[in-house]
C-alpha cells in the first residue's frame, strides 16, 4: 500500500483526480465560496494541482488537497442543513420536553427525528 492510498483511506473513501477537483472547484464557484471564503493560497494549491496532475501521487499534497477539500465541503453545505443542525434541533429538543411534561411519552422519540427538525427548521426560517 503507498502512502497516498493510506492517506486517502484515512481521509475519504474514493481518491481525488483531475475530474473531481475541477467539479469541486466549479460548485464552489456558483454558491460564491471560492473567491469570498477560500483563502488565496487553498485556491492557487486546487488550481495547480489540477493542470498538474490527473491523479495525486504525493501523500503531503494529498492531505493538503483533502483540507481543503473538507473546507470547500464545509462551506458549501445549504443553509437549510446548517438551520437544521443549528435551529431544528434545539427546537424539537425544546417541543419534545414539553410534550413529556404534558404527559406525551412517545415524545422522547421526536428529538432523534430528522424530518421533524427538518420542518421546524423550515418554518422557523419562514416566519
Amino acid at each position: 500500500m503507498t502512502a497516498v492510498q493510506t492517506v486517502m483511506q484515512n481521509n475519504t473513501s474514493t481518491p481525488l483526480n483531475r475530474i473531481q477537483l475541477m467539479k469541486l472547484r466549479i460548485k464552489a464557484m456558483r454558491a460564491g465560496v471560492w473567491f469570498r471564503a477560500l483563502p488565496r493560497i487553498d485556491r492557487v494549491l486546487v488550481d495547480l494541482t489540477i493542470k498538474v496532475t490527473d491523479n495525486i501521487r504525493s501523500a503531503h499534497l494529498a492531505k493538503c488537497i483533502f483540507a481543503v477539500v473538507g473546507k470547500l465541503e464545509g462551506l458549501l453545505e445549504s443553509s437549510v442543513m446548517k438551520s437544521l443542525k443549528l435551529v431544528g434541533r434545539s427546537l424539537a429538543e425544546k417541543i419534545s420536553s414539553i410534550a413529556q411534561k404534558l404527559g406525551n411519552s412517545s415524545a422522547k422519540s421526536w428529538v432523534d427525528d430528522s424530518s421533524f427538525a427538518f420542518f421546524l427548521a423550515v418554518m422557523h426560517t419562514n416566519r
